[in-house]
């Protein structure tokens, strides 16, 4: 069964003016929320809380990455906020994954996924760093392992997620930054898809920033990329 709230929107921003500005023109009923690290490393847990006390799920994007206790406690301490996602990075290992999982117990009601290969690298930048292999090889060697460890899904490139599907089981979640609507400059983004395509490719949710962060009528431009994605899919 689809998705029927795919989207998150990306607050990034340097002030929390700027960011209930934007949290009072959206409807948690069409879209849930996503803060990464620049706000919650300026404003903290309290603005988590009042992004969900707005009625918005938060899809918390710190990608932790430490030894295992260390993100296990973050990970828990994430939860006790009352998110709805949390995620670490698949490179942190099988340890420190299982950790993370184990945490938040065997019902939990916040989602743990992790990231596999940023969507800002391309595989001559992983060669830099010593991974061999294609971009995609490395997003299919993490996956597998995160899958492994119990995690509900995976940070991934929409055009990434054809390969995962075939690989993974149907329910494993597949998260997909980088969307573009149709358009919408890609950015700095290196590996982007449009947000049907990327529905179509088998992507579950979709992290919008951007295109709706800076639009003139954040709100209608949300509804545009919905009609988007139900007219061609």
């Amino acid at each position: 069964m689809r998705e029927t709230k795919p989207l998150i929107i990306a607050l990034d921003f340097a002030n929390t003016r700027e960011a209930f500005l934007l949290v009072d023109q959206l409807d948690p009923a069409l879209c849930r929320v996503k803060i990464g690290k620049e706000m919650f490393t300026r404003f903290g847990p309290d603005l988590v809380k009042r992004v969900i006390n707005s009625g918005f799920e938060v899809f918390l994007d710190l990608k932790f990455h430490d030894i295992p206790n260390t993100v296990a406690g973050a990970v828990a301490a994430a939860a006790d906020l009352g998110i709805w996602m949390v995620n670490v990075h698949a490179s942190g290992g099988r340890a420190m994954m299982e950790a993370a999982r184990n945490c938040l117990g065997e019902n939990p009601t916040t989602k743990l996924i992790a990231v596999t290969v940023l969507t800002s690298l391309a595989s001559s930048d992983l060669h830099e760093v010593g991974v061999q292999g294609t971009a995609e090889e490395q997003v299919m060697r993490l996956a597998r392992l995160a899958a492994d460890c119990g995690l509900d899904g995976v940070v991934c490139s929409a055009r990434e997620t054809a390969l995962l599907r075939q690989g993974l089981q149907p329910d494993f979640l597949l998260i997909t930054p980088g969307i573009r609507p149709v358009g919408d400059s890609a950015g700095d983004q290196k590996r982007t898809e449009t947000p049907a395509a990327a529905l179509a490719m088998g992507s579950n949710y979709l992290v919008i920033g951007r295109p709706v962060t800076q639009a003139t009528d954040p709100l209608l431009k949300l509804k545009q990329i919905l009609h988007e994605i139900h007219s061609k899919i």
